[in-house]
């Protein structure tokens, strides 16, 4: 009989050591395919864009072609009733027709136009002249590399704004074009370069916003004869005399596409919104293509780096994903959001790491066993309360009570461990000497609560007479006019709460187990040699779980990395790049949750949203298995333990 019981338990011993194999590789398995799953959704980003020759031009798309921009006559939509024509005459002089049709309120209709000149002195003759897309804004470059700026915004009279040297060595510039929003301004000069231009302020001077030079796009080593904005993004055609095309995107620098027409061109267009381009000779002969350029503005630089967009004074990080204008360029730099998830993280660390461990410690090493078998268990189930409870309790009752009592928020982080080391050091003496002392052995939790609550009552008390005194009774307002620093009512002091109270119990019960199972034999050699309970704890319990210890802080932050409700509920969800505690944040998964029932199926916001759950991914993944080798190392230095 025994060896028939030996082999049926070898027999199990191998069917469960197979079992947990293939589970364990199941589930490596399954996490594999869905990081594929997801970078499979991301990767079409990275795609290089696709052109294709059309055999046969459609009637429809010839009509959309327009003249040259270097034409001296030009015309445009000025409001919804209004027409604005400009002509270049000789001697450099610029004619102005505007035309309008009125309505009054009985409907009828009345015209009524104003012809005026633009004689203004230039610094040089005028090569290329552009109209602004809505008819407000006049361009003009000349041969010596000046540009010129005319505000035709109102009625009657034309304004000239500025007048740049565009290009110290004084080449000609030879062809403008503005893209898409009627903002920034594209020059094609006689070198082949290609160069975009905006009005920026300069901080601090309190002048009007002035042209400056924003992106360097590629171009020829010929001259630039034509210049084509798309009517979908900010890409743009440049075109050389000799028919060749370079498709370019101004945001992001990219060389998109290259194309040879094989003859001059005379004019061009972009049809399909944007999605077919379509030029024609001097002989008449039409050539045209399929674009395929999915997503022009996504590039390395934008997902991760400065960039410089339209209405900012310089380059930044920034993520606004829409807007109510169809001339809007999604901004869509990741930088914020993984500047946000960590910011989350280190302060949810910062509240939760010491009162987990210290509670860890208190629990495994000093704590009565009785009164340790109901509170580990109370614990514990704070890890079951859900993270949507949690959210909605810190967004509408923490936040608005730490609104209405800021300073005794501020006040509480003195009091409340000043007092509580007082209240430790006049105990100490009647702690073994007296009757009541020794009873309160590993229940000295409960003495303190009420040290605690007074410590807060005394804040809250003193809080409104000091900031009367001190801050003329607004804390808020006195950081911001004295310090600059906003106050947020979902700010990061809320979110290290909040998020911290989600990880403490996870922190708490692995290192309370990884302390208590620490071989009490050794506690017991330390206090045989004249340790006291807490040098024991400190010093020798504490560096033989470590490892243990350190595991629980890992799984920890990879807890608060992954939160979404909480961040998402207690936070402003403002994608900004600031450290300041009253500031608020935005985490790449509350990112996700935000934006992705809002994102166009396959479009640029809806894979980036992917490309951001990928990088989610891979953050854990790092997290983790730096955790595991640093967790290997404390083994090895402190023992299996």
């Amino acid at each position: 009989m025994a060896p028939n019981i030996v082999d049926k338990s070898l027999r199990n011993d191998r069917i469960a050591a197979w079992l947990i194999k293939s589970g364990g590789l199941f589930v490596i398995v399954v996490v594999i395919g869905i990081l594929l799953l997801i970078g499979q959704v991301a990767l079409p980003l990275f795609y290089s864009p696709k052109a294709e020759q059309l055999e046969k031009i459609p009637s429809e798309l010839a009509e959309l072609l327009e003249s040259d921009n270097s034409a001296k006559i030009q015309s445009r939509k000025q409001g919804e009733n209004g027409k604005i024509t400009v002509q270049l005459l000789p001697g450099d002089r610029i004619s102005v027709h505007q035309q309008l049709v009125e309505q009054d309120l009985l409907g009828n209709e009345k015209a009524s136009e104003k012809k005026y000149l633009l004689e203004d002195k230039l610094p040089g003759a005028i090569t290329a002249l552009w109209l602004g897309r809505r008819g407000q804004s006049l361009y003009a470059g000349t041969d010596n590399g000046w540009l010129i700026r005319w505000d035709l915004a109102e009625e009657g009279e034309g304004r000239l704004i500025e007048k740049v040297e565009a290009f110290k060595d004084h080449r000609k510039i030879t062809a403008l074009a503005t893209l898409l929003g009627d903002y920034s301004l594209a020059v094609g000069d006689s070198t082949g370069q290609v160069t975009s231009w905006m009005p920026v302020k300069t901080p601090g001077t309190g002048e009007d916003k002035r042209l400056a030079q924003i992106h360097r796009l590629p171009g020829f080593t010929e001259p630039v004869v034509h210049l084509l904005a798309s009517p979908r993004d900010k890409s743009l055609a440049v075109f050389n005399a000799d028919g060749d095309i370079r498709i370019v995107h101004l945001t992001t620098e990219r060389l998109l596409l290259e194309l040879k027409s094989g003859m001059p061109v005379k004019s061009s267009a972009f049809g399909d919104n944007g999605r077919k381009l379509l030029v024609s000779g001097a002989d008449g002969k039409m050539v045209a293509w399929n674009l395929d350029i999915p997503h022009p503005e996504v590039s390395l630089s934008t997902l991760f780096g400065k960039v410089w967009y339209e209405g900012y004074n310089k380059p930044e990080y920034v993520w606004q994903s829409s807007a109510a204008t169809d001339d809007f360029e999604a901004k869509i730099s990741l930088v914020p959001l993984i500047f946000g998830t960590f910011k989350a993280t280190l302060f949810a660390m910062l509240f939760a790491v010491p009162v987990a461990l210290l509670a860890a410690i208190y629990t495994s090493q000093f704590m009565a066993p009785a009164l340790k078998g109901r509170i580990k268990p109370a614990v514990e189930i704070m890890a079951a309360v859900p993270s949507v409870v949690v959210g909605f309790l810190a967004g509408l009752w923490l936040a608005p009570l730490m609104d209405k009592h800021l300073m005794a928020l501020f006040l509480s982080f003195i009091f409340v461990p000043l007092m509580l080391l007082i209240a430790i050091l006049a105990w100490r003496p009647f702690a073994e000497k007296t009757k009541v002392g020794r009873g309160m052995i590993g229940y000295e939790f409960f003495g303190l609560l009420p040290i605690v609550a007074l410590s807060f009552w005394l804040a809250g008390q003193v809080a409104i007479p000091l900031e009367a005194v001190l801050f003329a009774g607004d804390l808020k307002q006195w950081l911001y006019s004295s310090l600059g620093i906003r106050y947020d009512q979902r700010n990061s002091i809320v979110i290290a709460i909040s998020l911290g109270f989600a990880v403490i119990p996870i922190i708490f019960t692995i290192a309370e187990d990884a302390l208590s199972n620490v071989p009490r034999n050794l506690s017991a050699a330390s206090l045989a040699l004249g340790a006291s309970r807490w040098q024991t704890a400190w010093r020798v319990v504490l560096p033989s779980a470590l490892p243990g210890v350190f595991s629980a802080i890992m799984i920890g932050f990879g807890r608060a990395v992954g939160e979404t409700m909480i961040v998402l509920m207690a936070t402003g969800n403002t994608p900004i790049m600031s450290w300041s505690f009253l500031n608020g944040l935005r985490s790449l998964s509350a990112n996700i949750a935000v934006e992705i029932p809002e994102a166009p199926f396959n479009g640029t916001l809806y894979r980036t949203l992917f490309l951001s759950a990928v990088l989610l991914f891979l953050l854990t993944f790092v997290i983790n298995t730096a955790a595991e080798l640093l967790r290997q190392r404390f083994r090895k230095k402190y023992g299996r333990y």
